[in-house]
């Protein structure tokens, strides 16, 4: 029962890291949206690893979710005797849902970041469509300006 008690202690322990490596990467896109020039292949790289850390969060959740289950049924007559790692596993899971909510609203942060930057790309396609356009008439008119003084003149010289 004890060294079961610690293997969850381990996962919560590999869980922690984790998050704290999650964390780092959500860093990392923040200063990504946040730099003078975006490198949109550094967002990229930051979202792959921390896809991998996702997956491997939910595989050490799994685990601890199987081995709780077990250890439930047989830590019921016996909370007193291991108390002390009982308040440590609690402890854990505590600093864990701080971090969680940490990351969530590290996350929401980013959200808006990306939402901006994609926001100003649209406006600057926009923009750079109409400039576009804007200088098609012009040439176009310009053209027709052109065209039609020298229909003139040639109308004049016959």
């Amino acid at each position: 029962m004890e060294s079961q008690l610690n293997i969850l202690q381990e996962s919560l322990t590999a869980k922690r890291q984790v998050l704290l490596q999650i964390q780092e990467y959500n860093k990392k896109q923040e200063a990504v949206f946040t730099a003078e020039q975006v490198d949109m292949s550094l967002f990229d790289e930051a979202l792959e690893e921390k896809g991998r850390l996702i997956d491997r969060l939910n595989t050490l959740d799994n685990g601890f979710e199987v081995m709780y289950e077990k250890l439930a049924k047989e830590l019921e007559g016996n909370r007193e005797k291991y108390a002390p790692q009982i308040r440590r596993l609690q402890q854990q899971i505590t600093e864990i849902m701080e971090l969680s909510t940490a990351i969530q609203a590290q996350e929401a942060r980013n959200k808006a970041l990306i939402e901006q930057y994609f926001s100003r790309e649209r406006t600057d396609v926009y923009q750079s469509r109409q400039n576009a356009a804007r200088a098609y008439s012009f040439y176009k008119s310009m053209s027709n300006l052109n065209a039609a003084g020298n229909q003139s003149s040639y109308d004049s010289k016959q």
